[in-house]
């Protein structure tokens, strides 16, 4: 078993569809680009992430703890990585996932 850093790398916001759809959010999203977290095991979310992100990274997660890698076949540089977007419609967050020894 290895761990995996998680780094926000971008948080897109699309205005014009949060003012057409979303009704006004008291907590909007916590994260911010550049932020970084490390988790041994996908049950351990950290709190700064919110629940339906943390469902879409698990899988992966699961994979790259248990050493799998290729995720996307030849895509990834890193063969031992994945870039992963919530599934936030009005501000995705993309969180490049990296297994590290």
């Amino acid at each position: 078993m290895c761990k995996v850093r998680i780094t926000v790398v971008k948080i897109a916001n699309h205005e014009d569809l949060s003012e057409k759809y979303e009704l006004p959010q008291d907590e909007p999203c916590p994260m911010s680009e550049g932020m970084m977290f490390t988790v041994d095991d996908f049950t351990a979310k950290p709190r700064e992430i919110c629940e339906s992100a943390w469902q879409t990274l698990t899988p992966f997660i699961m994979t790259l703890v248990s050493g799998g890698k290729k995720i996307y076949g030849n895509w990834m540089k890193n063969p031992k990585s994945a870039m992963i977007s919530c599934n936030d419609g009005f501000r995705p967050v993309s969180f490049l996932l990296e297994a590290v020894d």
